[in-house]
């Protein structure tokens, strides 16, 4: 599939037409994120979920984890946390006399990293390895984790007490960070009135498996993208670097721009966006309108920024508004 011009299969569309309708019936509202939450794991990468307590992200990753017959874990990240109990550990066997090793909960398809930011810097860095190499060290033996392998991770805002900020080496990893809002007002009175009975709480159901999701993988890797869209996003990481270039007056704001990777996943996400809407081409919008969740977690801010109240979202969208496709 390399023209505008071919359409996607029928079985593809169902595809994602079921996974989305068995979503809606656990969580109401938040199209924003379960579309995200799809593109993640269409494109097999991180996503970073921040947004207060109580706003069902935990209840959105486990539900996803149930639609696709995928293997699943949740980990409930707390400052006491130790590697061993993500990565696993080397048991001693008395009747032997060796080591024998002892997986732990990241061997899985979905790992449910809960509240990641309450862990201390070691965790973190256990893993780093797991989401960038797909791979576990368990004393001087590595294994492979499986295909599909996703770390659906949910923070706190750092303004909270007991978070930390994520190194950047990490956050990098996460192919988007979506931003959980509050319900509108019609949403939450929906999400009330199906709480009211705990016996009668929707639950989704299983309608693919793991395959189709490597299937839909192999199909967004093949959508069209015109050569200029491809200019054009190399265009939009360049402008977070380098703003000046573009008459854009906030170079002061920024400290470190998009890394390379930004790139690779803002090209990446808008192919799978494209999918969900049915399309086999990607178009100037697809990639306008995932940017700022690819970008918002990769443009550090100078101090300068902070204490103006600009954060990278207004910056982002000034880029957008600014850089021209060519």
């Amino acid at each position: 599939m390399n023209t505008q011009t071919e359409s996607l299969p029928e079985s593809c569309l169902s595809i994602i037409q079921s996974i989305q309708n068995e979503m809606g019936k656990v969580i109401v509202g938040q199209k924003h994120v379960l579309d995200r939450m799809m593109i993640g794991l269409i494109c097999n990468q991180h996503v970073l979920l921040e947004g207060v307590p109580g706003l069902a992200k935990t209840l959105i990753v486990s539900t996803l984890a149930k639609i696709i017959s995928a293997e699943s874990s949740r980990i409930q990240f707390t400052p006491d946390l130790l590697p061993a109990d993500l990565t696993g550990t080397m048991i001693y066997n008395p009747g032997k006399g060796d080591f024998y090793s002892r997986k732990g909960p990241v061997f899985t398809n979905i790992l449910l990293a809960d509240e990641v930011n309450r862990a201390p810097a070691k965790v973190q860095s256990a893993l780093l390895e797991a989401m960038q190499e797909r791979q576990v060290t368990i004393g001087e033996e590595s294994y492979p984790l499986d295909d599909p392998f996703m770390v659906l991770a949910t923070q706190n805002p750092v303004e909270q007490v007991g978070t930390y900020p994520l190194p950047e080496a990490q956050v990098d990893r996460f192919m988007l960070k979506i931003l959980v809002d509050y319900p509108e007002r019609e949403e939450e009175l929906a999400i009330l009135r199906a709480q009211r009975k705990l016996s009668s709480r929707p639950e989704a159901d299983s309608v693919c498996t793991v395959e189709d999701i490597k299937s839909l993988r192999q199909m967004a890797e093949e959508l069209y993208m015109d050569p200029k869209l491809e200019e054009y996003i190399i265009d939009l990481i360049q402008a977070t670097r380098h703003p000046e270039q573009w008459k854009l007056d906030f170079s002061s704001y920024i400290q470190f721009g998009a890394s390379p990777r930004a790139s690779i996943f803002l090209s990446q996400a808008a192919r799978a966006l494209a999918l969900l809407k049915g399309r086999s081409y990607v178009t100037p919008s697809d990639i306008k309108e995932i940017a700022p969740d690819i970008l918002r977690h990769r443009i550090i801010l100078s101090y300068e920024a902070e204490a103006e109240g600009r954060n990278a979202d207004w910056i982002i969208a000034r880029i957008l508004e600014t850089v021209p496709v060519l």
